[in-house]
C-alpha cells in the first residue's frame, strides 16, 4: 500500500466552537510520522454521508453515526477507527459487507472509565454534592443529619465485566468490598481468577450496594435494567451508569429516585442525549449527573487518540489492528483487495 496517498478523514465533531482541536497535537504527529494525509471532514453531520467519505482510506470517528448509506461509492475505505469503545451508532453489518474493519480503543478508555465508576461510588457514598449544597446554603450545623455509607464490607456489583469492569474491580480492591458481577460471557473460573463472584442479574440487583452498569449497548442489553430489576434494589443502594443510557429504563429509575425507593444514582449517560433541560432527573438531589464526559480527561483523550491512530497506521502498512470488532471481515475478498493496493 502506498502510504503517500493513504487518506484519513477525521469527523468534524472533534473541533471546538473556535474551530480548533487538541487532537492536532496528539493525532497529528502520529499520522504525520507515518506519512499519512489527514484532514477534518468538511461538514459536521449526525451520520456520515457517502459524499463525505468517498475519498478516504480511513476514518477517525468521534460521535458521528455510520449507516449502510455511508458506504455508497466508498470503494477506498478499509477501516473506521472509533475514538472510544462504544459502537452503537455504527452499522457493523454494513461495515463487514463493504469490506471495512471497525476498530475500537479499549486500551484508551479502560482506566479512565474505571476511575469514573469509582468517582461516582465515592461521591455518592460520602454524599459529596449534598454536603456541598448544604454548606453553600448555610447548613453547616445540619451535617450530622447527612451520614454517608462506609465501603468496607459493602457489595460492589458490576453489570458487565469486560476490560473496564476488571479495571474497576482492581481499583476498588483496597476499599474492602465484596465484588460480584453479572456477565453471560464470563465463566466462574474467569471471575474467580480476579476475585469476583459471578451471579445472575437478579441476584446482583438484590444484593449490591452499588449497581454499576458497564456493558455495551446492543439488542440484548437495551432495557436490561428495567423497572422490575430496579425494584429489586435495596432502598440503601445506588445505581451508577457510565455505559449507555438505553441500557437503563430512565423513567423507572427517575420514579425510584423520586420515591426514595433507592438511595441515589450517578449517571453519565441518558436515554436521550443531550438530556432535556426540563427532565425531572435534573430536579432531584439524590442523583449526580454528568454530560457523557466524566472520563474525559487528558489521559483518556491521549489514550484514545494513540489507540485509534495506531489502528489506522496498522492498516496503512498492511497490518491487521488489534481491536477489530467485526473480525469476520478480515478474510473478505473486498478488504483483502483494498489492503493489497
Amino acid at each position: 500500500m502506498d502510504k503517500s496517498v493513504f487518506r484519513v478523514g477525521i469527523t468534524r465533531d472533534f473541533l471546538g466552537p473556535d474551530g480548533t482541536s487538541d487532537l492536532d497535537d496528539v493525532a497529528g504527529p502520529l499520522l504525520d510520522g507515518a506519512g499519512l494525509h489527514w484532514e477534518y471532514i468538511a461538514e459536521n453531520t449526525p451520520a456520515l454521508e457517502a459524499t463525505q467519505v468517498q475519498d478516504y482510506d480511513a476514518l477517525l470517528v468521534l460521535g458521528a453515526g455510520i449507516t449502510a448509506d455511508t458506504f455508497t461509492g466508498a470503494d477506498r475505505l478499509s477501516v473506521i477507527a472509533r475514538f472510544g469503545v462504544g459502537y452503537d451508532k455504527v452499522d457493523v453489518e454494513a461495515c463487514t459487507e463493504n469490506g471495512v474493519m471497525l476498530t475500537i480503543a479499549p486500551d484508551g478508555v479502560r482506566r479512565p472509565v474505571a476511575t469514573s465508576i469509582m468517582t461516582f461510588v465515592l461521591s455518592l457514598s460520602h454524599m459529596l454534592l449534598i454536603k456541598d449544597r448544604l454548606i453553600r446554603a448555610g447548613g453547616w450545623r445540619n451535617t450530622q443529619n447527612y451520614r454517608g455509607m462506609g465501603l468496607v464490607g459493602r457489595t460492589l456489583g458490576l453489570v458487565g465485566m469486560g476490560n473496564i469492569g476488571k479495571e474497576a474491580f482492581k481499583l476498588a480492591k483496597p476499599f474492602g468490598m465484596r465484588h460480584i458481577t453479572y456477565d453471560p460471557y464470563v465463566t466462574d473460573a474467569e471471575a474467580a481468577e480476579v476475585g469476583v463472584e459471578l451471579v445472575d442479574l437478579d441476584t446482583l440487583m438484590q444484593t449490591a450496594d452499588f449497581v454499576c452498569v458497564c456493558c455495551p449497548l446492543n439488542e440484548q442489553t437495551r432495557g436490561l435494567v428495567d423497572a422490575k430489576r430496579i425494584g429489586l434494589m435495596k432502598p440503601t443502594a445506588y445505581l451508577i451508569n457510565t455505559a449507555r443510557g438505553p441500557i437503563v429504563d430512565q423513567k423507572a429509575l427517575t420514579e425510584a429516585l423520586q420515591n426514595r425507593q433507592i438511595q441515589g444514582a450517578g449517571l453519565d449517560v441518558f436515554e436521550q442525549e443531550p438530556i432535556s433541560d426540563d427532565d425531572p432527573l435534573l430536579t432531584l438531589d439524590n442523583v449526580i449527573v454528568t454530560p457523557h464526559s466524566i472520563c474525559w480527561t487528558d489521559e483518556c483523550f491521549e489514550g484514545n487518540a494513540k489507540s485509534a491512530c495506531g489502528s489506522i497506521i496498522n492498516v496503512a502498512s498492511g497490518q491487521i489492528p488489534s481491536y477489530v470488532v467485526n473480525r469476520d471481515v478480515i478474510d473478505s475478498p473486498k478488504l483483502q483487495q483494498k489492503l493489497a493496493r
